[in-house]
Order: C-alpha cells, then sequence, then structure tokens
C-alpha cells in the first residue's frame, strides 16, 4: 500500500490515485511487488533533522529513502522483491531544485518520488555512468505521466531556509 503523509509543511498532493498507479507500474515493471510504501512531505528543518538523527549527515537534501522491504520468494527462478519503505521528501528542496534545475515544481517533484522507488529497485547515482542510468530510467517513468492523467498542478510555496 502506498501512503502520503504531509508533516510540518502546508502541501496538498494532488492526483493520488494516479500517482500511486504510476508508482506502482514502475516498480511492477522492474519484477518487483507492492509492499508498504510511506512517502511524507515536509520542509526543509524536518528533513534536515532526520538526516542528522538518523543518517549523521548534516546537510539539506531532497530524499531520504529507508528501504524496509522484506525479500522473500522465488517465483519460477527470478526473485521477486516486496519493496517497502519510508521516503522522506523535502517540499523546500525539490522546489529549490525545480529553479536550479530549470524545472517546474511538479516535475522535479515527480521525479524526486520516482528516484527514491528506482533506488529501491537497484538503481544508484555514485558516480557518473549510474546517474546517467538513473537519469534515464527517472525520465522513462516521467514520460509514463500523461498515461495516468497526472498533471504538472503541483503546488508548493517554500519558506526559507533557517540560518544555522
Amino acid at each position: 500500500m502506498i501512503r502520503f503523509e504531509v508533516i510540518d509543511a502546508t502541501f496538498n498532493l494532488r492526483h493520488k490515485n494516479a500517482i500511486k498507479n504510476w508508482i506502482k507500474e514502475i516498480i511492477l515493471s522492474k519484477n518487483r511487488r507492492v509492499g508498504d510504501i510511506n512517502y511524507i512531505f515536509s520542509n526543509d528543518e524536518y528533513v534536515l533533522e532526520v538526516n542528522r538523527k538518523y543518517l549523521g549527515h548534516d546537510y539539506y537534501t531532497d530524499i531520504i529513502t529507508f528501504d524496509t522491504s522484506e525479500y522473500d520468494e522465488q517465483i519460477a527462478d527470478n526473485k521477486v522483491d516486496t519493496i517497502s519503505a519510508d521516503i522522506i521528501i523535502s517540499l523546500d528542496t525539490v522546489a529549490a531544485n525545480a529553479v536550479t534545475y530549470s524545472a517546474d515544481f511538479p516535475q522535479e517533484l515527480y521525479r524526486v518520488i520516482i528516484h527514491g522507488i528506482l533506488h529501491l529497485v537497484g538503481y544508484d547515482d555514485l558516480n557518473e555512468a549510474d546517474s546517467c542510468r538513473m537519469r534515464k530510467a527517472e525520465d522513462e517513468a516521467l514520460a509514463l505521466l500523461p498515461k495516468f492523467g497526472i498533471l504538472g498542478d503541483q503546488a508548493y510555496i517554500c519558506r526559507a531556509k533557517s540560518q544555522s
């Protein structure tokens, strides 16, 4: 089951059911099953606190993905994993990155939403080759948005980062 929650931010994710179906299709296309996936949308301060507390990182980021998957069964000689995770997204950083990368907010938000899923199904971005492969997979996933009737009408007004 895919769930969406907002903590410490004012945001209303539109097209929730369509987005869930889009995410499910990406997972299934990678020979995985959908488990419990919890998206938490928040602000920079909340994500920074999670980054410090659980990862020991003292910096802002757009997404943190905690893999809670249980890798369980064999089906026809192909391992089929059930994907479960807690995915925390900073709406402030997504909005800032949209400006940096000359994208609109919805496009960057959808890219980050699927980025976490792609990590869970085996994509990485630690080097240039892996980053290119990840970006290609993101672009392929984003190209499917119209099939699900997902519009570019998400909106968020970001708050300024507090000075630390």
